[in-house]
């Protein structure tokens, strides 16, 4: 039997991200982001809905997110759904669904430029700081996702997902 658990979004942060360490010295980075959705209900009114997404990335991409990524950054996030479930001190079941981050792009620029897309596999040679958008003239085949340059006008409602 086939199975596929992927969660997809593109929102803001709602926080910097917070950076810790587990005993054994494994990074863990936890941050939010919040994704809208506009449409008209039945009375032809628009309506906006803000969901909240919790986003928790281990190793040396944790360390990466918490370098570039902060409060209010556009991103775009791909990974795994996970909850966690536990007894709270008063006795109830509580859990918690959040995204187990594999790979995203950074959608705000950064010193003019912006950034390109990183993946778990990629956050091992990532330096201290991220690669630029590759030049003109490259293949595409050459470069990881990159958004257009900070010169255009973009308003990202207009993008379909």
């Amino acid at each position: 039997m086939i199975s596929l658990n992927k969660a997809t979004i593109l929102g803001n942060s709602t926080r910097d991200p917070e950076l810790k360490y587990t005993p054994n010295g494994q990074a863990v980075c936890n941050f939010s982001v919040a994704t809208n959705r506009r449409f008209k209900n039945t009375a032809g009114d628009l309506q906006e809905d803000t969901q909240y997404h919790d986003v928790v990335v281990w190793g040396k991409l944790a360390e990466v997110i918490a370098q570039i990524i902060k409060k209010g950054s556009k991103i775009y996030v791909e990974g795994r759904l996970q909850t966690n479930q536990w007894d709270a001190p008063d006795g109830s079941k509580r859990s918690r669904t959040e995204i187990v981050l594999d790979q995203f792009i950074p959608l705000t620029p950064k010193g003019g430029t912006y950034e390109t897309g990183i993946s778990a596999g990629d956050a091992d040679s990532v330096d201290s700081a991220p690669a630029a958008a590759p030049k003109k003239g490259k293949k595409a085949d050459d470069a990881a996702p990159v958004t257009p340059s900070s010169d255009e006008d973009i308003n990202l409602d207009d993008i379909p997902f």
